[in-house]
């Protein structure tokens, strides 16, 4: 697929398509509302309108990335909201079939995460979970009955930590796909500190990307 990308903009890669995979294995039902968090080019958000979603809302907290992602609506014709904002606060009060998000979530030791440019889009705090665990809360409220959560994200972060706190918030929660990736540039360029803090171990170079799958009880 190719897309429209400005500079500082996520580029789709590995964890865009696993989870576009496992969006594809879910089994949307046909006209489903669709919100994808932290859209970027907003690859997501295509995959979904065109696998069927009825209603597909795109958010960012880049304007440049809202930007891209709105060309790449246009230019491909596909009905996509897009507004700019913080997770789901552009969207208070609205429910949704479908939540996809594909959050920062690489560790940053020593490094402030309210630094911008493209860092926004991996840098995730000291343990790579300053977005995922406000996902975990966020999220819930906005799923409608029998709705589901896709995320995907890093095991590097603690996939056992993101499960426990979407089972807190009420949702049924697993996960339903992995890989294993060799490691970009960014984490290579963290691997003494990341095997000093014992996230990793020395001479790995690969991590496993996972898919977790929360769905929102039907109301009786």
């Amino acid at each position: 697929m190719f897309l429209l990308r400005p500079p500082g903009v996520y580029a789709p890669q590995g964890d865009t398509w696993l989870l576009a995979r496992a969006l594809r294995l879910a089994a949307m039902r046909p006209g489903a509302g669709v919100l994808d968090i932290g859209t970027g080019t907003g690859a997501l958000a295509l995959a979904a309108a065109q696998a069927g979603a009825g209603r597909v809302t795109a958010v960012d907290l880049s304007p440049w990335a809202v930007l891209a992602a709105r060309l790449n609506a246009t230019v491909r014709r596909v009905p996509v909201r897009v507004v700019r904002g913080d997770l789901t606060r552009p969207v208070t009060g609205e429910t949704f079939d479908v939540i996809l998000a594909n959050p920062p979530y690489v560790p940053a030791p020593g490094r402030p995460t309210s630094r911008g440019g493209a860092a926004l889009a991996w840098d995730a705090g000291p343990d790579g979970r300053a977005l995922v665990d406000r996902l975990c809360t966020a999220v819930p409220p906005c799923l409608a009955p029998g709705g589901m959560l896709l995320m995907v994200h890093s095991a590097l972060c603690g996939v056992e930590e993101t499960l426990a706190r979407l089972r807190d918030a009420g949702l049924k929660a697993a996960v339903v796909d992995r890989a294993m990736v060799p490691f970009g540039p960014v984490l290579r360029s963290r691997m003494s500190e990341l095997v000093a803090r014992g996230l990793i171990g020395p001479g790995q170079d690969t991590e496993e990307l996972v898919v977790i799958r929360a769905d929102q009880p039907r109301r009786i």
